[in-house]
Protein backbone atom coordinates (compact mmCIF):
# COMPACT_ATOMS: atom_id res chain seq x y z
CA UNK A 1 0.00 0.00 0.00
CA UNK A 2 3.06 2.57 1.02
CA UNK A 3 4.40 1.83 -2.33
CA UNK A 4 1.71 2.08 -4.50
CA UNK A 5 0.78 5.45 -2.85
CA UNK A 6 3.94 6.71 -2.99
CA UNK A 7 3.87 6.31 -7.26
CA UNK A 8 1.11 8.87 -6.45
CA UNK A 9 3.57 11.29 -4.53
CA UNK A 10 1.42 9.86 -1.43
CA UNK A 11 3.42 9.47 1.66
CA UNK A 12 2.09 7.38 4.99
CA UNK A 13 3.54 5.95 7.78
CA UNK A 14 3.70 2.08 8.08
CA UNK A 15 0.86 2.31 11.09
CA UNK A 16 -1.17 4.11 9.00
CA UNK A 17 -1.37 1.64 6.37
CA UNK A 18 -1.58 -1.02 8.18
CA UNK A 19 -5.23 1.34 10.01
CA UNK A 20 -5.98 1.83 6.26
CA UNK A 21 -5.87 -2.19 5.37
CA UNK A 22 -8.03 -2.92 7.93
CA UNK A 23 -10.33 -0.30 7.60
CA UNK A 24 -10.46 -1.76 3.81
CA UNK A 25 -11.55 -5.33 5.32
CA UNK A 26 -14.02 -4.00 7.73
CA UNK A 27 -12.56 -3.97 10.84
CA UNK A 28 -12.46 -0.90 13.19
CA UNK A 29 -8.41 -0.94 13.80
CA UNK A 30 -5.58 -3.08 12.99
CA UNK A 31 -5.25 -4.85 16.43
CA UNK A 32 -8.43 -6.30 16.04
CA UNK A 33 -7.80 -7.20 11.99
CA UNK A 34 -4.61 -8.81 12.92
CA UNK A 35 -6.57 -10.76 15.81
CA UNK A 36 -8.81 -11.73 13.30
CA UNK A 37 -6.71 -12.83 10.76
CA UNK A 38 -4.31 -14.63 12.54
CA UNK A 39 -4.84 -18.47 12.94
CA UNK A 40 -4.54 -19.58 16.46
CA UNK A 41 -1.70 -21.86 17.30
CA UNK A 42 -4.19 -24.22 19.23
CA UNK A 43 -5.76 -24.66 15.51
CA UNK A 44 -9.32 -24.26 16.43
CA UNK A 45 -12.25 -24.05 13.81
CA UNK A 46 -15.31 -22.47 14.00
CA UNK A 47 -17.84 -24.00 16.32
CA UNK A 48 -20.58 -26.23 14.53
CA UNK A 49 -23.31 -25.97 16.74
CA UNK A 50 -25.52 -29.62 17.07
CA UNK A 51 -29.17 -29.32 16.93
CA UNK A 52 -31.20 -31.47 18.30
CA UNK A 53 -34.59 -32.75 16.18
CA UNK A 54 -37.02 -35.12 17.00
CA UNK A 55 -37.90 -36.38 13.53
CA UNK A 56 -36.33 -36.27 10.41
CA UNK A 57 -39.05 -35.53 7.86
CA UNK A 58 -39.55 -32.49 9.51
CA UNK A 59 -35.89 -31.50 10.23
CA UNK A 60 -35.24 -32.19 6.91
CA UNK A 61 -38.64 -30.00 5.68
CA UNK A 62 -37.70 -27.23 7.68
CA UNK A 63 -33.96 -26.99 7.19
CA UNK A 64 -33.43 -27.96 3.69
CA UNK A 65 -36.68 -27.50 2.69
CA UNK A 66 -37.73 -23.75 4.25
CA UNK A 67 -34.19 -22.82 5.14
CA UNK A 68 -32.15 -23.64 2.15
CA UNK A 69 -29.67 -25.90 3.99
CA UNK A 70 -27.97 -28.68 1.92
CA UNK A 71 -26.90 -31.77 3.44
CA UNK A 72 -23.35 -32.42 3.71
CA UNK A 73 -23.23 -35.93 4.96
CA UNK A 74 -25.28 -37.85 7.25
CA UNK A 75 -25.10 -41.00 9.63
CA UNK A 76 -26.48 -43.54 11.30
CA UNK A 77 -24.99 -46.24 13.07
CA UNK A 78 -27.78 -49.07 11.41
CA UNK A 79 -31.01 -48.56 9.45
CA UNK A 80 -33.67 -47.44 11.81
CA UNK A 81 -31.40 -45.82 14.15
CA UNK A 82 -31.27 -42.13 14.91
CA UNK A 83 -30.15 -40.35 12.05
CA UNK A 84 -26.78 -36.98 12.68
CA UNK A 85 -26.87 -34.84 9.85
CA UNK A 86 -24.32 -31.95 8.27
CA UNK A 87 -26.09 -29.22 6.68
CA UNK A 88 -24.53 -25.87 5.01
CA UNK A 89 -25.82 -22.70 3.88
CA UNK A 90 -23.38 -20.56 2.55
CA UNK A 91 -20.61 -20.17 5.51
CA UNK A 92 -23.08 -21.00 7.96
CA UNK A 93 -22.88 -25.40 9.02
CA UNK A 94 -24.97 -26.97 11.42
CA UNK A 95 -25.16 -30.39 12.72
CA UNK A 96 -29.03 -32.33 13.07
CA UNK A 97 -28.95 -34.93 15.71
CA UNK A 98 -32.35 -37.22 16.71
CA UNK A 99 -29.88 -38.66 18.97
CA UNK A 100 -30.87 -38.27 22.94
CA UNK A 101 -27.94 -36.31 24.96
CA UNK A 102 -26.95 -34.38 21.18
CA UNK A 103 -27.67 -30.80 21.94
CA UNK A 104 -30.55 -29.48 24.38
CA UNK A 105 -34.21 -29.05 22.79
CA UNK A 106 -35.33 -25.57 23.09
CA UNK A 107 -31.67 -24.05 22.64
CA UNK A 108 -30.84 -20.67 20.50
CA UNK A 109 -28.12 -20.64 17.70
CA UNK A 110 -27.22 -17.13 16.68
CA UNK A 111 -26.13 -17.16 12.98
CA UNK A 112 -24.68 -14.40 11.17
CA UNK A 113 -25.88 -13.19 7.83
CA UNK A 114 -24.96 -10.63 5.16
CA UNK A 115 -27.95 -9.01 3.86
CA UNK A 116 -31.08 -9.72 6.28
CA UNK A 117 -33.57 -7.77 4.09
CA UNK A 118 -32.07 -10.52 1.26
CA UNK A 119 -32.41 -13.46 3.79
CA UNK A 120 -36.23 -12.51 4.51
CA UNK A 121 -37.09 -12.29 0.53
CA UNK A 122 -35.96 -15.17 0.08
CA UNK A 123 -37.75 -17.23 3.09
CA UNK A 124 -41.03 -15.38 1.61
CA UNK A 125 -40.03 -17.05 -1.63
CA UNK A 126 -40.52 -20.55 0.40
CA UNK A 127 -43.69 -19.60 2.89
CA UNK A 128 -43.86 -21.83 6.09
CA UNK A 129 -47.29 -23.13 7.21
CA UNK A 130 -47.04 -22.37 10.45
CA UNK A 131 -44.42 -19.55 10.26
CA UNK A 132 -44.50 -15.77 8.99
CA UNK A 133 -40.55 -13.99 10.53
CA UNK A 134 -39.94 -10.41 10.33
CA UNK A 135 -36.97 -8.78 10.74
CA UNK A 136 -36.53 -6.93 14.29
CA UNK A 137 -34.81 -3.67 13.64
CA UNK A 138 -33.66 -3.13 17.41
CA UNK A 139 -32.18 -6.73 18.48
CA UNK A 140 -29.03 -6.53 20.28
CA UNK A 141 -25.98 -7.21 17.75
CA UNK A 142 -28.14 -6.05 14.67
CA UNK A 143 -30.75 -6.33 12.75
CA UNK A 144 -32.51 -10.32 12.94
CA UNK A 145 -34.74 -12.57 12.07
CA UNK A 146 -35.87 -14.74 14.63
CA UNK A 147 -37.32 -18.25 13.59
CA UNK A 148 -38.39 -21.55 15.94
CA UNK A 149 -38.04 -25.01 14.01
CA UNK A 150 -40.49 -27.79 14.99
CA UNK A 151 -38.72 -28.81 18.10
CA UNK A 152 -38.71 -25.63 20.05
CA UNK A 153 -34.97 -24.38 18.71
CA UNK A 154 -34.70 -20.98 18.34
CA UNK A 155 -32.62 -19.72 15.24
CA UNK A 156 -31.28 -15.93 15.03
CA UNK A 157 -30.35 -14.99 11.57
CA UNK A 158 -28.44 -11.30 12.54
CA UNK A 159 -26.83 -8.77 10.15
CA UNK A 160 -24.36 -7.90 12.51
CA UNK A 161 -23.93 -3.80 13.34
CA UNK A 162 -20.83 -2.27 12.23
Amino acid sequence: LRTSLATLDVSITHSQALELIAHQLGYREWNIAHAALTPSTAGFGAAIPVIRVQNERLAREFYLGYLGFTMEWEHRFEPGFPVYVRARRDDAVIDLSEHHGDGVPGSVTWIPVLDVDALLADLRSRPHPKLRPGIDPHFPGGPTIEVTDPFGNVLRLCQPSE
